[in-house]
């Protein structure tokens, strides 16, 4: 276990030195050149953390990867539909959700999400 939490740290304080490191390849850190990962497929599936935290002290995963996770994780997760709104009833929902610091939209999906829970529990409990 200490092993694991040893390289982790190690692993931790590499990572942090490529930010200033220039943008190439791989990345010379500590006299070590570290790998990009370019595909998700590059990632192996790890028998253990000690592995994965060995494999993650000489790669990083690329920054358009990540970037473009983020990016489409919402478009490929979501569909896009048309919902007609009274105009004051929005504006109470666009209020309420500001008072929460919350998207308006993401608070609608939250609600439809907790009642569609409630009412599938309801209708097993039957």
């Amino acid at each position: 276990m200490d092993i694991v939490i040893n390289d982790l740290i190690v692993a931790a304080n590499r990572i942090r030195g490529h930010f200033a490191a220039k943008k190439f390849r791989g990345y010379k850190i500590e006299g070590q050149v570290m790998d990009i990962v370019t595909v998700w497929e590059e990632i192996p599936q790890f028998a253990c953390e000690h592995d994965e935290a060995k494999f993650w002290v000489s790669h990083r995963i690329d920054a358009k990867l990540m970037e473009e996770s983020i990016i489409n994780a919402d478009q490929a997760e979501s569909t896009s539909i048309t919902l007609r709104i009274d105009p004051r009833m929005l504006s109470r929902i666009k209020r309420l959700a500001r008072s929460r610091y919350l998207n308006y939209q993401s608070m609608i999906k939250q609600w439809i999400s907790e009642r569609m829970e409630s009412e599938l529990r309801d209708r097993g409990n039957r």
